[in-house]
């Protein structure tokens, strides 16, 4: 996260061991990515709040897509704490409405090009997503997810029983649940989480804008009708407009400003077992066991779960959804039963009646939701980022934002994605 700068380093004689004795003791010599002063300036066009991937890569994208660089990041912890670093690092597409197609294609067509864009490398590895069928009702959906994919531009192959077995290796020859086809979208796979979102965090700092890390929101002022500043714990920041990324926190954020909005907030339990030799190069869905599950980078085998069934904020895991994971896992590979859980954690799902997110301008002026995004976050991120960016800057919601606004509940024009996203709740 941090970069050399020879013109602050001690004299030569001390060459490169100073240097790493400094990083390595305060980071004395050594100059941080992020443009993090030290006094916030009192006024900025807009006041990002929410220092995860949707907050940094609307930033970004206002910097670079409008000229708009008078923007301060405000986050309560650190970049990239929260749900960005609290996912499976899945991206997908497949999903089935055309509206809901065209946004999660944006976003992954963006991380296509993503680290050529930034110059960072977010290890994007596109390695193929599998949603299994495992009796005929589930082969039935698959071929209408199949057909939607096609008709909506998304890469879609339909495989029976016999062509998933050849294309995974190690699955169960013999399962409970047996698997009679599965849904291959090859452009999807996994990206690096902290890269994404340092990605953005660095591409956001060089163009100008404010990174304020450890700052708390503590209130929105307004005046007549309209957002006109942040409170925060480091002093207040009037903005023109604001935009709220908190994901599981948006209601809370929203009542700071007398509003409700539509949204549960749900933990999402995710587990990581020790590092084993490359045995699955694939991401892997599994709707009868109710796991998902791939082998990151340092070979860690990544498993997701259902939604926890109450709702909370605790960014932590549980024993029994870790037993559902392990047999959900041991079901489909055998082989697994013998690796050891390293660690658990939990992210906060910022669920909405339609499973769907909502970008929009709230009824009071000036302030912008990114939120509700439910499991689908961190797939998002570069779209989130793109579309906000542009309502913000033009006024105007894009065409494909436009369907995830908030007049859809009062019209009942809901996007109902409970089944793409994958898991139960």
């Amino acid at each position: 996260m941090f970069g050399m700068n020879r013109s602050r380093s001690k004299p030569a004689r001390y060459g490169l061991l100073s240097l790493l004795r400094g990083g390595f003791n305060g980071q004395r010599h050594w100059t941080p990515i992020l443009n993090e002063p030290e006094t916030p300036d009192r006024h900025y066009d807009v006041v990002i709040i929410g220092g995860g991937g949707h907050g940094l890569a609307t930033a970004h994208y206002l910097a670079a897509n409008h000229g708009i660089t008078r923007v301060c990041v405000i986050e309560r912890g650190w970049i990239g704490g929260g749900n960005t670093g609290r996912n499976t690092t899945v991206i997908r597409s497949n999903y089935f409405f055309p509206e809901s197609a065209a946004l999660y294609d944006l976003s992954l067509r963006l991380y296509e090009g993503l680290s050529r864009a930034l110059e960072y490398n977010i290890m994007f590895s596109q390695r193929g997503m599998w949603m299994l069928a495992h009796d005929r009702h589930g082969m039935e959906m698959l071929h209408r997810s199949a057909s939607a994919m096609l008709l909506n531009g998304v890469d879609a192959e339909l495989h029976d029983g016999a062509g998933v077995r050849g294309r995974i290796p190690g699955l169960n020859p013999a399962p409970r649940f047996p698997i009679v086809g599965g849904l291959l979208q090859p452009r999807g796979g996994t990206a690096r989480h902290d890269a994404v979102a340092w990605a953005y965090a660095r591409a956001a700092s060089r163009a100008g804008v404010h990174v304020l890390q450890n700052t708390e929101v503590t209130g929105l002022a307004q005046a007549g009708g309209r957002v006109v500043g942040v409170k925060t714990s480091r002093g207040d920041l009037s903005c023109d407009r604001v935009v709220a990324a908190v994901a599981g926190h948006s209601s809370v954020l929203a009542n700071m400003a007398g509003l409700r909005l539509p949204i549960q907030s749900f933990a999402l339990q995710a587990f990581v077992s020790e590092p084993v030799k490359p045995c699955l190069d694939t991401v892997l869905l599994s709707p009868a066991t109710g796991i998902y599950l791939s082998q990151s980078d340092k070979g860690e085998i990544v498993l997701g779960a259902g939604l926890d069934l109450f709702i909370s904020y605790a960014q932590r895991g549980s024993l029994p959804m870790m037993e559902q994971a392990a047999a959900g896992a041991i079901e489909l590979f055998p082989q697994f039963s013998r690796l050891r859980f390293l660690r658990q954690w939990a992210g906060i799902c910022d669920v909405v009646h339609d499973s769907s997110p909502i970008l929009d301008e709230s009824e009071l002026a000036g302030l912008h939701f990114n939120c509700g995004w439910g499991t689908g976050g961190f797939k998002a991120i570069p779209a989130g980022g793109w579309l906000t960016a542009h309502h913000v800057a033009t006024g105007e919601a894009h065409a494909i934002a436009r369907p995830f606004g908030f007049s859809r509940f009062p019209t009942g024009a809901m996007i109902d994605e409970a089944a793409a996203s994958g898991i139960a709740h």
